[in-house]
């Protein structure tokens, strides 16, 4: 199984007659990229990958404690408010993405709607934000993973076993591990594995809103419908308004994972339909299912929240099941939960390793001649998964810092992914420098300015507090302060810095891999014309 480059191809010459093309590979032609990849991705596989890294019980099980503090509001209307602006996001991040599907999408729209002066650094900036927020997106996940699978042994030995955060990272680093290894052992059965993990996710969350109820029902009595929707905690020294407003990186991290339909886009059948519909159904069904599952959480959980919050088992959610069903019952869910969480994690590694993939074929990472290489009887982007799964792992390491750096982890990826969401829909809103062609999904001239501002807004706020205010309160200390800050600035100051000292030199921005049937005809009848005329000098000389 070798791993040699597979050359951008281009379509035959035929005489009397045009090759067949599949209009998606027409699209990414015309859109200057030659198809590279296998397109095994159906609509609702486009659908699933995105729903498979959601994963929504798992995903809220490892944030429960970003919307805790906030209490049962910030559970149930901290999870539906946040929702339908994440949905304004993948709206305006739909109508590209049905007009122009493209792995690099977000980059290489930034690039097309971006003013001539700032396309090529702001598409730079797009680029290693969209690939440092998939990996900060890996990461997290992957930690949560690690969380899920220790709180086992802690719930088995009721407490005497502690997890310490070597043991977590541990597991951690055998988890990212085994997601580059089944990348290459189960590259072509991902898409398969999608519509598996549909109906797991599903199955997990029925099992969940009909067993917590009837166990809390005989453990003392659900808590009441006023004290779910009505109850404000308030666990931090910020202002309520504020922690509520904090309790939001819950459905903003869970609901993270839109733009993979994006990635994924040279490998989906009817891209300009797979895309919106991957984007706008993920978001959709894990707002609503989020908002019912949140209510059904709160609604049988132990009214004393801090006491979930400190719970030993180092997961609230484990504490909450463990109060409604019973150590058995907790154990067995846990496992389930945790065996669905890694397939997030390795969705997530492949979505991630196309946008490294994409950002590599046009020259901007380093290693880019060896990370663009397609691995050859796969035809997937090996090097960049592993590339991902290292990178993963080094960051990884913030971990054992402390738990404010822990804590970075999670608003790592929710930064960097909505400043590279909202670039190109910024760009698009507010210059006009390109005419825009809609694709099947379209809301009109003024829905997508109004959509596009609104969404626009909204991840600014996002990235300034949310992501980057410190969670317990205004007057920090070295172990309570915020460091995505750090990190992103880091990286994204870096990218910019690099670019305007070297990279501006070489970096144009998108490249074209593909060069049409007129050109390569061209070519042919410049270089016989050029030979004849060679031919025609030497035979008088």
């Amino acid at each position: 199984m070798g791993a040699e480059h597979i050359q951008p191809t281009v379509s035959s010459i035929e005489v009397g007659g045009v090759p067949a093309e599949g209009k998606d590979d027409a699209l990414l032609r015309e859109l200057g990229y030659a198809p590279e990849l296998r397109r095994n991705y159906s609509v609702i596989q486009v659908f699933g990958i995105a729903f498979s890294i959601m994963s929504l019980l798992p995903s809220i099980a490892s944030t429960l404690a970003f919307s805790l503090p906030a209490g049962p509001v910030g559970m149930t209307w901290g999870w539906i408010i946040p929702s339908c602006f994440i949905l304004t996001i993948g709206l305006s991040m739909s109508e590209m993405g049905s007009a122009m599907p493209t792995s690099g999408g977000l980059y290489w729209w930034t690039f097309k709607f971006s003013p001539p002066s700032i396309r090529k650094p702001a598409c730079f900036l797009a680029g290693y934000a969209n690939s440092l927020g998939l990996i900060g997106g890996l990461v997290s996940i992957d930690y949560g993973f690690s969380a899920l699978l220790l709180s086992i042994p802690a719930i088995a030995t009721e407490g005497a076993y502690s997890p310490t955060k070597y043991h977590t990272y541990g597991v951690f680093a055998a988890c990212v591990i085994s997601h580059a290894i089944a990348g290459a052992l189960a590259a072509n059965m991902v898409s398969r594995l999608q519509t598996v993990c549909i109906i797991t996710n599903i199955i997990i969350i029925v099992v969940t809103i009909i067993a917590l109820p009837i166990g809390r029902a005989n453990n003392g009595g659900v808590n009441s419908g006023k004290w779910v929707f009505t109850h404000m905690e308030n666990l931090y020294t910020w202002p309520k308004g504020f922690t509520f407003m904090l309790a939001w990186l819950s459905p903003i991290w869970t609901i993270g994972a839109f733009d993979s339909c994006v990635h994924m886009a040279e490998e989906a059948s009817n891209a300009a339909v797979a895309v919106p519909f991957g984007i706008i159904g993920s978001i959709s069904a894990c707002g609503i299912l989020g908002f019912v599952i949140n209510s059904i959480i709160a609604a049988s959980m132990n009214p004393d929240v801090s006491a979930t919050l400190g719970t030993y088992t180092g997961q609230p959610m484990a504490q909450i099941y463990y109060d409604c069903l019973g150590k058995h019952w907790t154990i067995g869910m846990m496992v389930c939960m945790f065996i669905v969480q890694w397939f997030m994690g390795f969705s997530i590694v492949v979505a991630g390793s196309r946008q490294v993939w994409a950002f590599s074929r046009d020259g901007a990472l380093p290693f880019s001649s060896w990370l663009r290489v397609l691995n050859k009887k796969l035809q997937v982007p090996l090097r960049s998964l592993w590339f991902m799964c290292f990178i993963g792992l080094i960051i990884g390491l913030l971990s054992l810092i402390d738990s404010a750096a822990t804590s970075a982890l999670f608003s790592l990826a929710v930064a960097s992914n909505t400043l590279a969401w909202i670039l190109p829909i910024a760009m698009r809103v507010f210059f006009t420098v390109d005419t825009f062609t809609p694709g099947p999904f379209y809301m009109g001239k003024i829905g997508s300015k109004v959509v596009g501002s609104i969404a626009t807004l909204y991840g600014t706020f996002v990235i300034v507090c949310l992501a980057m205010f410190p969670e317990e309160g205004p007057n920090p200390t070295k172990d309570t302060m915020n460091y995505t800050c750090v990190i992103n600035g880091f990286v994204w100051f870096g990218a910019l810095g690099y670019y305007f000292i070297h990279a501006h030199k070489w970096f144009t921005g998108p490249k074209h891999t593909f060069v049409d049937d007129a050109e390569v005809l061209e070519g042919v009848m410049e270089e016989e014309e050029t030979s004849g005329n060679e031919a025609i000098t030497k035979k008088e000389d």
